[in-house]
């Protein structure tokens, strides 16, 4: 009886299916329009942020959930939350100040979790990202020969310095470069801040003052400095290293790929994917490309103190520059935020 009745429901099955080869399994096409198939928000519930800040993993985000209530603060960044599709599952929302004005996401950490979480953010309906200026606010290494532990960099260009395909292949995401004039401005703004430091990191600091460096004397002098703002550019490697060998190595990738003007000194893992990302989403003037400010601070050295093994320097050294490159990513970062509220902005191209 079992076999019968599972033959006849086979055969129905087979049957409804062969009647339309456009409806598999016999199930209806659907006729949804784009409206049905997409989240959608009344026009009066669209956000339009003036400045969206872009975190990459839970510590560069609760510093600023944290300080919602500080003094000086931007604001709760957590008084509007809303689920956007796409975006990570540790990280499903986007939180937003009570008037829409400050937005931040977390893209979640490496290439791939941040090129789709951005993709994803420029293709929801619930924002108009089109007048946006969007803040990259991370942390990442430090090259000591142009910074040293807390400094707050801001780049020009984004490298994507871990790529190694046959030579004569570009993908196209090697290299981005944001609005320089807009990258100064940023620059005036974060030299308002009041940036943190540590006795750990000011002792450890101390290591780099050596002369006996493979680059010559008083190579690595900028690692002994206290933290301060600087201007240089930002290696994206899914690959997290650690070295003189590879840090020398990329520094030459960047000259090369910039035309020589390119400085390498501070590391990230998403920023070229982040980039690609919005970059696309310009092309269709969903955002404009001229707004990107890319900031990074320096949580740890890229390559080991003279006389220091690369096994310690990225196994065991205590360098103390994690928390503070933390903080100064508020400190710097809120600064920021302020002047390009306060219409301190210079005239930009269009997107």
């Amino acid at each position: 009886m079992r076999t019968t009745a599972l033959l006849s429901l086979l055969a129905g099955v087979a049957s409804v299916a062969s009647a339309s080869s456009t409806k598999p399994f016999g199930l209806p096409k659907p006729n949804l329009s784009k409206k049905d198939i997409h989240y959608t928000a009344q026009a009066e519930d669209v956000v339009k942020p003036k400045v969206f800040i872009i975190s990459m993993f839970s510590p560069e985000a609760d510093i600023w959930y944290e300080n919602s209530y500080t003094a000086g603060s931007i604001g709760n960044l957590l008084a509007k939350n809303i689920t956007v599709p796409g975006f990570s599952p540790l990280f499903p929302q986007a939180h937003c100040l009570a008037d829409g004005s400050v937005c931040q996401l977390t893209t979640g950490e490496s290439e791939i979790n941040a090129a789709s979480t951005i993709t994803a953010l420029t293709l929801s309906p619930a924002f108009d990202l089109t007048s946006t200026y969007f803040l990259i606010g991370g942390i990442g290494g430090v090259n000591p020969k142009h910074g040293t532990l807390g400094d707050v960099a801001f780049s020009r260009y984004a490298i994507q310095v871990a790529l190694q395909p046959v030579p004569w292949l570009i993908y196209g995401t090697e290299v981005f470069e944001v609005n320089e004039p807009l990258r100064d401005l940023a620059v005036g703004f974060a030299q308002r801040a009041s940036l943190n430091d540590s006795a750990t990191s000011i002792a450890y600091r101390a290591r780099y003052a050596s002369n006996s460096t493979s680059a010559g004397a008083n190579a690595y002098q900028a690692a002994t400095h206290a933290p301060t703002v600087i201007t240089c550019d930002t290696a994206t490697s899914d690959v997290y290293y650690s070295g003189t060998l590879l840090g020398e190595a990329f520094e030459n990738t960047t000259a090369l790929f910039t035309n020589g003007s390119g400085v390498y000194c501070i590391t990230a893992q998403e920023d070229n994917a982040t980039l690609s990302a919005l970059l696309r989403a310009a092309l269709f003037k969903i955002v404009d490309f001229s707004r990107i400010i890319i900031m990074r601070t320096a949580s740890d050295f890229d390559r080991p103190y003279p006389g220091a093994s690369v096994e310690y320097n990225l196994l065991y050294s205590n360098q103390g520059g994690f928390e503070i490159a933390v903080e100064n990513i508020y400190l710097a970062g809120t600064e920021v935020i302020k002047g390009v509220l306060g219409g301190g902005t210079p005239r930009l191209p269009q997107g």
